[in-house]
């Protein structure tokens, strides 16, 4: 009871120093609850913004799977193996199916075109899935298309349905033959023609301007090649690379049986990629290099600047609690000699002392953890545009850090009171 009463006594005495350091707290508490917590899910947040872009693996196959012509050229080559279109379902399947965001299976060719206008020959014509409705080994079904794979291009008119006579074409091919929206293309190869309606016109901002988009089921016919694609585009959300992953993509029968189990039972794209191949034992999957890269990077970039402001924020905390707990000691100095001149051993002080810092952490790392936590979300929603998912081991671990700050101030004022001779300091007073 006694204890209580000074704890009490020394916190109404100096309420407005015990304020200031308990809002020093806050402010750091807060600081490090939003950037840790940012930290920790800026890898997910950073794979959801790159996946808006485009694929990050690609399927091929096994016989056309040479690496430098297939991931590190920009030079189209003809197709020479394919794959079998039912297969492509498999990968919603596969351990991580949820982290598959969507996928299309491609089929090109080159055909003549004819318009009311122009003629135009030897030009590329992409089949594809627009959004189609597939049917799984597994008895559940999963739509996938590039209305949503290409989500950043710009269109002009709809989609084509699958099952229709329709295509969508590229802005600069549009202008060139002279169509709009609405109007019909003759579509010839040596195999026969089609005559499609046109429902968009599309910018891509690259070369799939000066090409267009059908139907896979068409193209297949055109070309001659039904019921077979030459390449799968996968959209996944993945874990960035690190030392495993760059490890096991290299060759994954080195990883030890622990290695092996993280690896596999973890979103990487080397993981990914291998359940995938698992699942259609003709193709190879591959993650697009330049992707993960760009990923890696700035995601490290971003942490080392997250953490630096938090050890700069802890740092600072320690200067500022470190100045005014010792400012609140000093002006103590005659009521602990008074304690120990009553029979208060040093120890029973320190017990004080520890208690109003134990008092003033769990305030203040409780209004910074609030704080933070809305900090946290303010910036998810206007960098990412979306919520922050708060880990349990962010508030852990800021509980921790903030304990050993106030450690670290309080230490030194605490050895100057061990050294107070009660005679000296009580006459001085």
């Amino acid at each position: 009871m006694f204890f209580a009463r000074l704890l009490h006594r020394s916190f109404t005495r100096q309420l407005w120093r015990r304020s200031l350091i308990g809002l020093t707290v806050a402010l750091c508490a807060s600081v490090s609850v939003a950037m840790l917590g940012v930290v920790f899910d800026v890898g997910d947040k950073l794979n959801a913004e790159l996946t808006a872009y485009g694929s990050n693996i690609v399927v091929k196959p096994k016989a056309d799977a040479v690496v430098s012509s297939l991931y590190e050229t920009t030079e189209e080559t003809e197709a020479t193996a394919f794959i079998d279109e039912e297969e492509v379902a498999g990968i919603k399947t596969i351990f991580w199916a949820y982290n598959i965001v969507d996928f299309t299976a491609k089929l090109t060719g080159h055909v003549d075109v004819t318009s009311s206008k122009a003629t135009a020959e030897d030009l590329t014509v992409t089949g594809t899935w627009f959004d189609k409705e597939l049917s799984l080994p597994t008895g559940e079904s999963a739509t996938a298309g590039v209305t949503t794979l290409r989500s950043w291009w710009t269109l002009e008119g709809a989609w084509p349905a699958d099952d229709a006579d329709e295509t969508v074409v590229g802005s600069a091919l549009a202008q060139r033959l002279g169509v709009g929206v609405g109007d019909t293309l003759t579509l010839t190869t040596a195999t026969g023609e089609r005559t499609l309606s046109v429902t968009g016109i599309y910018t891509s901002g690259d070369d799939d301007d000066n090409t267009l988009y059908a139907p896979l089921g068409i193209v297949q016919e055109l070309t001659g090649h039904v019921g077979q694609v030459e390449e799968v585009e996968v959209k996944a959300l993945t874990t960035p690379e690190n030392d495993l992953s760059r490890k096991a993509a290299r060759n994954p029968n080195v990883l030890s049986a622990a290695e092996w189990e993280t690896w596999y039972c973890t979103a990487y794209a080397s993981s990914i990629t291998y359940q995938i191949e698992e699942v259609m034992p003709g193709a190879v999957a591959k993650q697009v290099r330049q992707v993960a890269a760009v990923e890696g990077k700035v995601l490290e970039k971003t942490q080392a600047l997250m953490i630096l402001m938090t050890a700069l924020s802890l740092l600072a905390a320690v200067l500022a609690v470190a100045s005014l707990t010792t400012a609140s000691l000093v002006e103590r100095t005659g009521e602990f000699a008074l304690l120990k001149a009553v029979g208060a051993s040093s120890a029973s002080i320190n017990r004080l002392i520890l208690a109003e810092t134990a008092v003033i952490g769990l305030l203040g790392t409780a209004v910074g953890a609030v704080a933070g936590s809305g900090i946290a979300q303010l910036i998810g929603h206007v960098v990412f545009d979306s919520s922050i998912t708060m880990r349990p081991m962010v508030y852990v671990l800021v509980v921790v850090l903030i304990a050993l700050v106030l450690l670290a101030a309080t230490a030194s004022s605490m050895r100057t009171i061990l050294r107070i001779q009660p005679a000296t300091a009580l006459h001085k007073r």
